[in-house]
């Protein structure tokens, strides 16, 4: 049942004061209902007795508060899902933005879903292959998994993001895997980009897009992402898909919330978030997982630029404490031409050795991952004392760990943003570049890997 009130009393930029209302709820759906018959909309952002705060989703501009009435719809926002979203462009509302008809639904779902119980979930431990080797063979991703990238600005991160949802596969289930992508506060071109390609490679058929741009209003920012996880959690846990969820990006999210909350007059917290922005973060992040019983599944990559290239800020800190792990890019590789500029050594994938070995990846994995990480940890230590004292400071096997760090770079990392790599060709292109170390150096591998996948001694 609506209920309707004349009683606008005032309206100050995108916030809207109705008195006198009774029963409303927080976050509960606004229709503002002009006298030409002009319908705009909002969402309730703060109560106090008999007064409510609404926020306009649409500009303020015109809007005749004498003559204009407030209906509260009696719920929060909803989205109406259906399988027929994938292949289709939505805007940051969920309304249709590729000139197509509205999705006939299945089913209406409150975007802010509701959360796992931790007894039904079911621990990751599948392998989904990106293509890329800097993530596949050393900060693997696991089906269920939240693995945050974290960029600076200026960084190809739209273009990473475009590769993984192009790219993204869980091995053996081709047929049933799904990438929902929430772009958050993005420029018109950078929309654009991510469409374009998606349609060119053939991606949008298995894709569901929400374009959230610059120059929408920063509470639809808000929803944005909350749409594309609750159509993420339709296609896994009603259809059975195994869905891989791309949010870019999360520092525009919570720009939009600081500026909610600011508006609201809270008390702000660290450089002016809101002392929720964890929590608020948390809600998003723990959506993803399995579940006992369900073949279905939630993967999140959120992609964050970091304000000022800084780790600490509260976006990338609080971010690395609720999610499991992150890829960092660097700038330092960007600048010598390395796509994508994947910084391996900070960056982390806690559950990655619960999706590799035989039967998953292969055998060898788990060993050849530590011994890269460290033979590339002594080639860049090697490089720098080299820049400091000379290459005649060096051992002979320490240019040969200098040399390695070359090539580890400009083979294993630097792939493009159109090469798609299978596991088997990354962990093979490991093995030729630790053919460069003298054989006493691989400690970290056992003797019948190095015999079966260097020497090719009884290789399957």
């Amino acid at each position: 049942m609506f209920k309707e009130y004349k009683t606008i009393r005032e309206v100050v930029g995108p916030l809207m004061l109705v008195e006198g209302v009774e029963g409303v709820t927080y976050n509960e759906l606004v229709d503002i209902i002009c006298s030409d018959g002009e319908v705009r909309h909002g969402k309730v952002l703060e109560i106090n007795r008999d007064k409510a705060v609404v926020q306009l989703f649409e500009n303020s501009q015109g809007l005749q508060i004498k003559t204009a009435k407030a209906r509260f719809t009696g719920h929060g926002q909803q989205l109406s899902v259906s399988k027929d979203m994938l292949g289709r462009v939505f805007d940051g509302m969920g309304n249709p933005r590729d000139g197509g008809a509205p999705v006939i639904p299945e089913k209406v779902m409150d975007i802010n879903g509701e959360p796992i119980n931790p007894a039904a979930r079911n621990y990751p431990d599948e392998f989904i292959q990106t293509g890329i080797s800097a993530i596949d063979g050393l900060n693997t991703l696991v089906r269920g998994q939240k693995l945050p990238v974290f960029s600076m600005s200026g960084l190809p991160h739209a273009e990473l993001a475009a590769q993984i949802a192009r790219q993204a596969k869980v091995r053996g289930s081709d047929n049933k895997f799904a990438v929902v992508f929430a772009a958050i506060g993005i420029t018109f071109e950078e929309a654009q980009y991510f469409v374009d390609d998606f349609r060119k490679t053939g991606a949008i058929e298995r894709t569901v897009l929400f374009t959230n741009l610059a120059n929408d209003p920063a509470v639809e920012r808000i929803a944005t992402p909350r749409l594309a996880l609750t159509c993420a959690e339709y296609l896994a846990f009603e259809c059975g898909m195994h869905v891989l969820v791309i949010m870019t990006d999360i520092t525009n999210y919570a720009e939009a919330l600081r500026e909610v909350s600011a508006a609201r007059r809270e008390v702000p917290g660290r450089r002016g978030y809101p002392g929720y922005l964890y929590t608020d973060l948390a809600t998003m992040y723990e959506r993803a997982g399995r579940i006992h019983g369900s073949e279905g599944s939630i993967t999140q990559i959120p992609i964050l630029t970091m304000p000022e290239d800084d780790k600490t800020h509260p976006i990338p800190d609080l971010t690395g404490y609720i999610t499991e792990g992150q890829i960092i890019l660097s700038r330092d590789l960007y600048k010598k031409g390395v796509n994508p500029p994947i910084d391996v050594l900070p960056s982390l994938s806690r559950l990655k050795d619960k999706g590799i070995g035989r039967g998953k990846t292969r055998e060898d994995h788990a060993d050849t991952m530590n011994q890269l990480f460290a033979a590339y940890a002594s080639g860049k230590e090697s490089k720098e004392l080299s820049a400091i004292l000379g290459e005649a400071a060096l051992s002979d096997t320490d240019k040969l760990y200098a040399k390695f760090a070359e090539q580890f770079e400009k083979l294993y990392i630097n792939q493009g943003f159109s090469t798609d790599r299978t596991i088997e060709e990354t962990l093979n292109l490991g093995w030729e570049l630790l053919k460069i170390l003298p054989r006493s150096e691989l400690k970290r591998i056992r003797q019948e890997y190095i015999s079966r996948y260097m020497d090719g001694e009884n290789k399957d």
